[in-house]
């Protein structure tokens, strides 16, 4: 093991050894080539070199002498040894002044070789020293002037070790002062090399550019101290290696490279796009450029830990990149707008302000339209590449759009894009398609941040309304609560910006309605203060600049307060006193009183003098004066009016002992002298928005950036990224409707619906306006909807263009994806639908009633109502439409051997447009009744033209059966949206042009599904069930003859309903309304026995028989037994369930109000006799409309119904015993009924005796009428105890008797005397005995019955007096 040590050890040192013997070989070569070169001078020279021989010897020969002696003899490892010792022979040739060029390009290639193989590092002893040496000779590098090649070599060689020097691992022992050195050498490089090659001149560029990103690169690493170090005087606290001193020094070297004197020597013309000779200026222009990108790239957001590096960005840098970024080339711009995206990626927290500046002057202004197409564009690219990032457009909007102090950044950005992205004439230019595919990413991104799969959390309601106030200038931090908070705060202030700007409006028409709708929309506190209508006058664009000044200069207490605050507004720190006044001024018009001027001014000169940084003025009152001087200078020098000018001389006399009694400097006054006299103090336009950026503007810029809360760093968030869409909406939709209309190129089309659909995605949200914008642009496109077409002609269209159907894809996809959105746009969709079910492009079974009524109840439906069955099914829609879009052709999609009208199919078969109607329970109630709306009106015909009558009534069929699936779908809110549905029939009812057929037809087919549908189960609300028969009665109510058209389908459907679920039938409409349909329905042969099997199943069960629906099923029974033809036996089978429905009365009475039928139980009623009362009333009145049926139905032409309709009276009278008739009850049904039905069959008998032929029909009526009578007869006697009680007892007696007598006198004329006058008499007789048997009849005093009975007898039948009254 020790051997095996021992070997390693010696292979190691024999490595090292063979290194350093390398190295030594190095030197030597080296060594011996410099003398060479020396030497060869000589040679060429001999009479120059004889002179000076013993120099060289004692000097550079000598010390290269001298080194090659020892460096194969050295005493320690090379890494060990002084740099200095091998360095130094060679660095004096560098700065000899007569070693020729090619001696010092060997010289400078041993240095190179020296710094490559890193014979020395950090740690050897000397290094620094060596290091600092190295530079100085360097960079101090002599030449003898030879040939341009030699030194372009020589250079070249400088180039290449100043790079390896700063690469080198000691360089970190350099100083600020050697690398800023080093920097410095290298460029002049490049400025000299400018007039010789090319060559040269890259290659000091590119070293340059690798010093710089060397030097920046330990940035990062660059302790924060290090800056607090190199910003002491004390020599000795002084790092000596290079740090954040020399990096300073180099950035604001490179910041001043960009402030030439002149870009172009020629004008530049914007209109003409023509771009004049470039100079050297602009090459270094952008050389500083890359290079300063290459600074922000590799120290990235370090920088900010670097105070001083920091300000130059904030100030020297950007203030560079605007004012240049608006009067260079577009490459110059484009090299810009890089550093700018590079410092928003890095340093956006600290250049809040700047950024807009830049946006504002520099990126709008050159994206502008006049500009150059080439400038155009590279702004547009600029633009695009900050709305790649991906949280660009939201901090854009937060930052800027949603603080009433900064500019709609975003909001103008969005709108540049939508402008020269809108298609002119002609195809599109590349300046719109680049805008275009930067409207398209922000619509995505925006899109993505919406509609999240994984965050289904509402948002907030749009648009957000200011309730109370709040200061609108101040800010409140992403991390001083919640996050939802802050987005609140951030969308109320976004709010109060467009109240501001709606109140800048009114503000320009009428001060004080400006100011008043302020507090109005709780912009201002209540008492108002004077900050906010300070803020307001100041940050508000567009004010009208003199009534501003009117308002500033009044006196009262309160303007004065305004002013004040107005004016602290404003940083004058920095500032000359003329550009401070030129900035004040510049922001309103001074009045023209006096008064109101000194004012003004007065409060100017307070704040100028207050924020001054020098010692110039000593009070106030001196920039007062001053101030006033500089305002009238200004009148003087610029008024055309003046024609005697002041001089310079004047002025500065005028301005004598102003300050504090002592005269200001004369070179002060002479400034502000000429500068008032060159430049014009004046306003900005109207617009409020400035033409350039000045240098007062920019200092006011920095000042108020060190106030201004930092750039608001944040994540995408739902209702915000729908806010800020809300402001481009009708922008984009315009602009990519124009595209998709103007462009043929396929690729365009998708990513234009591509772009679309994003649109939709977005405006589900609340942005149902804009939904229904897009729909109505795409269903343009579809070419369905152009009324001077043919169908053939629409039809050729849709197949032969790609376009019509991308879409009409893109309409349904939209449909099926957000139709809970959908408002109005429903209309559109809908006549598109009617005019593919016109062209026959539609399935037959695009819909199915049928198929909603078995599935609705199923958990299917339950699991497809669900928020996660809603996102699957929208997710794949859009799957399946993007998966469409992305063939290569929709052509190649079809082409699969199908005909054109099975093409066409197929395309409509990705509509799934039944799943709109099929599953519309997932529509939001608005939705819902706005898609009824469109089909209503459709299936009545507004906004729709048909050829025949054929067509039209199956586009109406189609419409209710989308309807009526729509409505089987949501019948479980069928009480929420069919109040409106009726109130649209309603309306189109009152259409001119309305036609009730085959819309009613159709209609109440659809209606009477939906009532079967309602009443399948039982529902506990009745609301429905009273709304769908509303509707039912209003359709046959507009056409009556649709119940004979429809009379089949009608009585099934009413028979369904009263055979299977006649207990779900809650309510009296409803069983009015199926008994009607079904009493009319059921007249026709061919449903009489289906209709009469139905009304005897629900009247023999009587199970079904309630007090809410007897009357119904009495009209209803009476219709039928009333129809001529009728079977007899059938219509006595119909009277016989009558007349036995009198015990449903009975039961009625005896329980109360406690019935099936009831909605109402009495059982905890407090007042019993009450509720008999009550009960008897109501159930005899039912029994009298039953006796009023029977009594009608005596009156028939067939005897057999006649005297049976007598006999099931008779028998409702014997059932009626059960019943409580009061005596005013009785005599009132009695003459309803009993009287009623004598008198008509008397009368019934006359008519026929008087014709003729007709004894047979009057011997019939007459045995009807004997029926009748002892009909009446036997009532009497059967309730003569509650008639004897009543007070109208002997009226009804009267009445009685009356009719007995017209009985026994009837004339039958020549069919002879009637068989009556033998059966009256036999009929007095029996009610007399039974009068008498009860006392009723009975000689009284004070009661003349009995008299007034005896004298009628006398009358109608003397024959039975004696027998009756045998005392008298």
């Amino acid at each position: 093991m020790g051997m095996q040590g021992g070997e390693k050890e010696n292979e190691r040192m024999s490595g090292v050894r063979r290194r350093e013997f390398g190295r030594a070989c190095m030197l030597n070569t080296d060594v011996g080539a410099v003398l060479a070169a020396i030497r060869r001078k000589a040679d060429l020279h001999p009479h120059y070199f004889s002179q000076e021989d013993s120099y060289y010897d004692s000097s550079i020969l000598q010390s290269l002498k001298s080194l090659r002696s020892l460096i194969f003899s050295p005493q320690q490892e090379w890494n060990t040894i002084d740099p200095s010792i091998y360095l130094s022979p060679f660095l004096d040739v560098l700065e000899s002044d007569d070693v020729p060029a090619t001696a010092t390009a060997v010289a400078l290639s041993a240095i190179l070789k020296i710094f490559r193989n890193n014979i020395f590092d950090e740690r050897t002893p000397g290094a620094k020293h060596a290091m600092a040496g190295a530079v100085t000779a360097i960079t101090s590098c002599r030449l003898e002037k030879t040939d341009s090649v030699s030194e372009d070599s020589v250079m070249m060689r400088i180039l290449y070790v100043l790079t390896e020097l700063v690469r080198h691992p000691a360089s970190v022992l350099l100083s600020d002062h050697s690398i800023c050195t080093i920097v410095n050498t290298c460029f002049q490089v490049v400025q000299q090399s400018a007039n010789r090659g090319a060559l040269l001149q890259r290659t000091a560029m590119y070293t340059m550019h690798e010093l710089v990103q060397i030097i920046f690169a330990r940035l990062p690493d660059i302790d924060v101290k290090d800056e607090e170090i190199s910003d002491s005087d004390d020599e000795d606290t002084v790092d000596p290696r290079y740090g954040i001193r020399s990096a300073v020094d180099i950035f604001h070297f490179l910041c001043s490279l960009l402030n030439v004197v002149q870009v172009y020597h020629g004008e530049y013309d914007p209109a003409q796009g023509a771009l004049p000779r470039q100079s050297f200026d602009e090459d270094v222009q952008l050389f500083a450029l890359v290079l300063i990108n290459s600074v922000i790239e590799l120290s990235g957001d370090s920088i900010m830990n670097h105070p001083k590096l920091l300000r130059m960005v904030q100030d020297d840098l950007f203030h560079h990149l605007i004012y240049y970024g608006t009067r260079s080339t577009p490459l110059i711009l484009s090299m810009i707008s890089s550093i700018v995206l590079n410092i928003y990626h890095f340093l956006r927290r600290s250049v809040r302000l700047q950024l807009e500046a830049f946006f504002s002057f520099v990126l709008l202004r050159a994206a502008s339209i006049g500009n150059a197409v080439q400038v155009q564009e590279v702004a547009i690219e600029g633009i695009i590449n900050f709305c790649r990032q991906p949280t660009f457009i939201i901090e854009a909007y937060v930052n800027y759009d949603t603080h009433p102090t900064f500019r709609n950044v975003f909001q103008e950005l969005g709108k540049l894009l939508c402008m020269h992205a809108f298609p002119a004439n002609g195809p599109l230019t590349s300046l719109q398609i680049q805008a275009f595919e930067g409207l398209i990413i922000i619509l995505q991104n925006i899109a993505d941040s919406v509609d999240k799969e994984d965050n289904s959390s509402p948002l907030g309601e749009y648009p957000i309304e200011v309730s109370e106030y709040r200061p609108f200038w101040e800010e409140i931090s992403t991390d001083s609560n919640s996050s939802e908070s802050w987005v609140d705060f951030v969308r109320i202030r976004k709010a109060q910006k467009r109240k501001i700007t709606i109140a800048s409006n009114h503000y320009n028409r009428d001060d004080k309605k400006g100011l008043d709708y302020l507090k109005v929309s709780q912009l201002v506190s209540d008492p108002p203060v004077a900050k906010a209508f300070a803020m307001f006058f100041r940050f508000t664009p567009g004010l009208d600049k003199t009534m501003i000044g009117e308002y500033l200069g009044d006196p009262e207490e309160f303007h004065l307060q305004v002013l004040k605050e107005f004016t602290e507004t404003f940083e004058f720190a920095g500032m000359a006193l003329d550009s401070a006044l030129r900035t004040y001024l510049e922001s309103f018009r001074l009045p023209g009183e006096s008064q109101k001027i000194h004012r003004i001014i007065e409060a100017f000169s307070n704040q100028y003098y207050d924020q001054q940084t020098s010692d110039t003025f000593q009070n106030g009152s001196a920039v007062l004066v001053l101030s006033y001087s500089l305002i009238m200078l200004n009148t003087d020098q610029h008024n055309p009016q003046v024609k005697k000018k002041m001089t310079e001389d004047e002025f500065i006399r005028n301005n004598r002992s102003i300050n504090d009694g002592k005269d200001l400097p004369r070179e002060y006054l002479s400034g502000l002298f000429h500068s008032i006299a060159t430049k014009e103090i004046t306003v900005f336009g109207q617009n409020g928005m400035t033409i350039e950026m000045s240098p007062n503007i920019w200092i006011q810029l920095i000042n108020r950036s060190k106030k201004m809360q930092s750039f608001t760093v944040c994540n995408t968030d739902r209702t915000l990224g729908r806010d800020m869409f809300a402001v481009i909406a009708g922008p984009s939709v315009a602009t990519l409707s124009a595209i998709f209309e103007h462009s043929e190129e396929e690729e365009m089309l998708h990513e234009c619906t591509e772009g679309l659909f994003s649109i939709a995605r977005i405006a589900q949200y609340g942005l149902e306006d804009t939904l229904d914008e897009l729909l109505a642009s795409l269903c343009k496109f579809t070419t369905l909807l152009n009324p001077y077409a043919s169908a053939d002609e629409t039809l050729y269209g849709f197949t032969n263009d790609m376009k019509p159907r991308m879409a009409t894809l893109a309409v349904f996809a939209i449909a099926n994806s957000f139709k809970e959105s959908i408002r109005g746009g429903w209309r559109n969709i809908v006549d598109c639908l009617l005019k593919l079910k016109r062209l026959k492009l539609l399935p037959s079974n695009v819909v199915d009633p049928d198929n909603v009524i078995e599935s609705s109840d199923s958990a299917a439906d339950e699991d497809l109502e669900s928020p996660d069955a809603r996102q699957r099914q929208c997710t794949g829609l859009i799957g399946r439409f993007s998966h469409f879009l992305s063939m290569e052709s929709v052509e190649e999609s079809l082409n699969l051997g199908l005909s054109e009208f099975e093409q066409n199919q197929k395309v409509i078969q990705q509509c799934r447009i039944g799943c709109i109607f099929n599953n519309s329970s997932n529509l939001s109630n608005e939705a819902l009744q706005d898609l009824g709306r469109s089909l209503i009106f459709a299936a009545a015909g507004k906004g729709q033209k048909f050829s025949t009558p054929v067509e039209e009534e199956e586009t109406v069929a189609f419409c209710w059966d989308l309807l009526l699936t729509m409505t089987l779908a949501n019948v479980n809110r069928f009480s929420t949206f069919w109040p409106n549905y009726h109130d649209y029939l309603l309306t189109v009812a009152q259409f001119p042009m309305f036609s009730p057929i085959p819309f009613v037809e159709k209609g109440i087919i659809a209606l009477v599904k939906v009532s079967n549908r309602i009443l399948a189960t039982y529902r506990p609300e009745k609301v429905s069930e009273e709304l769908i028969f509303t509707s039912i009665n209003l359709m046959w109510k507009l056409e009556k003859e649709i119940l004979d058209t429809c009379f089949e389908f009608l009585t099934i459907q009413m028979s369904k309903i009263l055979t299977k679920s006649p207990a779900n039938i809650q309510t009296q409409l409803g069983w009015k309304s199926v008994l009607h349909l079904l009493s009319i329905t059921g007249r026709h042969q061919e449903t009489y026995e289906q209709a009469v099997e139905t009304l005897i199943f629900l009247m023999s069960d009587g199970t079904h028989i309630y007090r809410t629906n007897y009357i119904y099923c009495i009209d209803c029974a009476f219709g039928f037994v009333a129809l001529r033809n009728s079977p007899v036996e059938t219509n006595k089978k119909i009277m016989d369930l009558m007349a036995e429905s009198v015990k449903n009365l009975v039961e009625w009475y005896r329980s109360g109000y406690s019935d099936p039928g009831s909605n109402t139980s009495n059982s905890s009623s407090a007042d019993d006799n009450s509720k008999a009362l009550a009960s008897s009333n109501f159930t005899v009145n039912l029994f009298v409309r039953l006796g009023e049926a029977l009594r009608k139905t005596s009156l028939a032409r067939r005897e057999g119904i006649r005297n049976h309709a007598i006999t099931s009276l008779q028998r409702s009278f014997t059932l009626a015993e059960g019943l409580y008739f009061s005596p005013s009850n009785i005599i009132s049904s009695l003459n309803l009924v009993l009287f009623a039905m004598v008198d008509d069959l008397h009368e019934k008998m006359l008519e026929y005796s008087r014709r003729e032929n007709a004894e047979k029909e009057t011997r019939s009526m007459e045995g009807t009428l004997k029926l009748s009578m002892v009909l009446l007869t036997n009532v009497y006697l059967q309730f003569l105890k509650p008639i004897s009680e009543s007070p109208g007892f002997k009226t009804f007696w009267l009445g009685i008797l009356r009719r007995m007598d017209t009985c026994m006198k009837a004339d039958l004329g020549v069919y002879g005397v009637p068989d009556l006058q033998e059966m009256v008499p036999d009929l007095l007789r029996k009610i007399i005995i039974a009068m008498k048997d009860k006392n009723l009849l009975v000689p009284t005093e004070g009661d003349d019955l009995w008299e007034i009975t005896y004298i009628q007898i006398q009358w109608i039948a003397p024959s039975v007096k004696d027998e009756l009254f045998p005392d008298v």
